[in-house]
């Protein structure tokens, strides 16, 4: 799913709740980040770096630890980008050669209402009228799921490129649906704070895809160098 979202470059893997990849050891140096986590958060965070390693050797990369650096960000190895994701019976990450692009973030969401009130904080007034018109053209999607997933791989974006927060208000997303019978579009996301400077051009927005399958909603946002 997370696959057909980004360019051919990029390698990703997935694992679903049945797969063998669920019970995957982790590296040294990363159990002693979940050492008191409950299991399922331990099985989550072990499957999703197992995704990762494995995106790794397609790379001809040697599989090793992912550690978390600043706020909680993946550590790659040098050469490397990468971004993963997960949420109940789904895991992805997704990686790519520095050389082939500057950024990129991927989120996975089950394809469900937001909680009552999440979509008050999280989103603009122009981003909840865009919604109510994506709901008439495409009302078998949760748009506000949709949104709130789009803003996550913003962010996954956004940070390595900047090693700064991003706030939610801080970037305005305008949401699109491909024509046809299968949901799934693109968006785009207007910075509303001065964006990361790349090869001394600063950049002002961030253009994603995003698609809703298997009752998930994923999203994934690429940086291109040039």
């Amino acid at each position: 799913m997370i696959e057909d979202l980004l360019p051919d470059a990029v390698i990703a893997v997935e694992a679903h709740g049945s797969d063998e990849i669920v019970e995957a050891p982790l590296f040294p140096g990363e159990e002693r980040f979940v050492a008191l986590a409950v299991a399922k958060r331990r099985r989550e965070y072990a499957t999703v770096r197992a995704c990762a390693r494995r995106a790794m050797e397609k790379l001809g990369v040697p599989p090793q630890p992912i550690l978390p650096g600043e706020r909680g960000a993946p550590q790659w190895p040098d050469g490397l980008l990468g971004s993963m994701t997960h949420c109940d019976g789904y895991c992805a990450a997704a990686l790519v050669r520095a050389t082939d692009l500057a950024s990129l973030g991927i989120d996975a969401e089950p394809h469900a209402p937001l909680p009552d009130g999440v979509l008050e904080a999280v989103a603009l007034p122009a981003e909840r009228e865009r919604l109510r018109r994506l709901a008439a053209e495409r009302p078998e999607v949760h748009g506000d799921r949709l949104l709130f997933s789009a803003k996550e791989s913003v962010y996954k974006a956004w940070f390595p490129l900047t090693g700064q927060w991003l706030e939610f208000s801080e970037a305005d997303i305008d949401i699109s649906a491909d024509p046809g019978g299968r949901a799934r579009g693109r968006f785009r996301a207007e910075l509303l704070v001065p964006g990361p400077l790349l090869d001394g051009h600063r950049i002002g927005h961030f253009e994603g895809r995003w698609a809703v399958r298997g009752g998930l909603v994923a999203t994934a946002v690429t940086v291109p160098r040039s």
